[in-house]
């Protein structure tokens, strides 16, 4: 057993964390031109929004670290907003991020000057306007502002006030970017709080990330510990995954830590097979206990076939799939015929909180589209299946 990869595999994949290393960064490179773009041109600002766990996070770390401007380190400063966050709350919040270093000459202008360190928070009134940030970041020059999770904030009046500050921030053209992260309807509300920001705000799409995508990740970390991966092993990994960073760097890492302890370097599908196992036992209580909810009843016992069969569904850009996408994957489940009216209760009843819920609905009726509320719960439901032999390896990979 070589505890060296196994201590390499450790650090190479990060399935707890947020990616916040440049090199240990995969795919997303149309996304990371986009906002970089809208960093290098004064009045612009960027919105990086999609699905929970799509690798929103780390891709915004990534952006606020190793960047030089003019052969120097670009000033950045980030925060993660929380529900009780109000708009002066969170300027002061994230401009506290931002030291201020600052001499003071002794009385008589005698012996050395005294270094004091303030933060640009302390420049802040109480209440803050936006004009008061716009005035006092147009003083600091050239710095990166990201205000991750702006979805968990739940005071209304701070998406208009954000939208007031993008506005005076691009017409001042001062040379301060705005990162905002959040989920898609982050941007309905800031746009809809005033329409003339759309022009000064790039709005950068987070999509699952395609297989081309995750097998960089499975690629890169492995040879951080000097290893490979067969393809079926790759393979597998990947559609598990759901376009889904978190569950590739997980079952990775499971899958080349086994493969290490068993003195190889080339990770097979025995070894994510295991992996698989591990990934259950140790999957976050919240996710086991959303799952039970959903899928535990006394009468009914189709809940969890039905619940695989939306894993397993066709979606769309945004997450969503219909009724019709659940049917085929259901037969096949099932080995029978099933038509909609069977089960459309059962997705009705995942959109409730007696079950969750773990479904989202949108649209009217016999137009309705689900998605999962927690995408990350869609993989765990696919691994499930796999384990109770409610389906093949095959049909997942397809």
């Amino acid at each position: 057993m070589s505890i060296e990869q196994v201590l390499k595999l450790s650090s190479a994949f990060s399935p707890s964390a947020p990616i916040d290393q440049a090199t240990l960064f995969s795919g997303r490179i149309g996304q990371l031109t986009d906002v970089l773009n809208a960093l290098n041109q004064k009045g612009q600002h960027a919105i990086l929004f999609g699905e929970r766990g799509v690798g929103k996070t780390s891709l915004a770390r990534v952006l606020s670290r190793g960047f030089l401007i003019d052969g120097k380190p670009l000033p950045t400063a980030t925060i993660n907003c929380d529900p009780t966050m109000t708009f002066s709350g969170l300027w002061k919040k994230l401009l506290r991020e931002v030291p201020i270093n600052f001499q003071r000459q002794p009385a008589g202008f005698t012996g050395a000057a005294e270094v004091s360190q303030a933060s640009l928070a302390d420049y802040l009134p109480d209440p803050v306007t936006p004009d008061d940030v716009r005035h006092l970041l147009s003083k600091m020059g050239k710095i990166l502002l990201v205000i991750d999770e702006l979805d968990r904030i739940e005071d209304p009046s701070v998406a208009s006030l954000l939208a007031d500050t993008i506005k005076t921030l691009s017409d001042h053209a001062v040379d301060a970017t705005v990162l905002l992260v959040g989920v898609a309807d982050s941007v309905d509300t800031l746009i809809n709080e005033h329409q003339s920001v759309e022009r000064a705000l790039v709005q950068v799409r987070m999509p699952r990330m395609s297989r081309i995508e995750l097998f960089q990740i499975i690629d890169k970390g492995l040879s951080q510990a000097g290893m490979t991966s067969d393809t079926d092993a790759r393979l597998k990994i990947a559609a598990l995954s759901q376009g889904l960073p978190h569950y590739t760097h997980l079952l990775a890492q499971n899958a080349g830590q086994r493969a290490a302890g068993n003195d190889r370097t080339v990770v097979t599908i025995e070894d994510v097979r295991t992996a698989i196992d591990n990934a259950l036992a140790k999957a976050q209580q919240s996710t086991v206990n959303a799952y039970h909810k959903a899928t535990n009843s006394p009468r009914d016992n189709l809940y969890p076939q039905v619940l695989l069969a939306c894993a397993m569904a066709k979606q769309d850009a945004l997450g969503y799939f219909a009724a019709v996408d659940v049917r085929q994957p259901l037969c096949d489940i099932m080995g029978r015929a099933y038509d909609i009216p069977a089960f459309s209760q059962h997705l009705n009843k995942f959109c409730e909180i007696s079950r969750g819920p773990v479904l989202q609905r949108t649209g009217t009726a016999r137009r309705f589209r689900f998605r999962f509320v927690n995408p990350l719960l869609q993989p765990y439901v696919l691994m499930d299946g796999i384990r109770k032999s409610l389906i093949s390896e095959a049909a997942i990979i397809g």
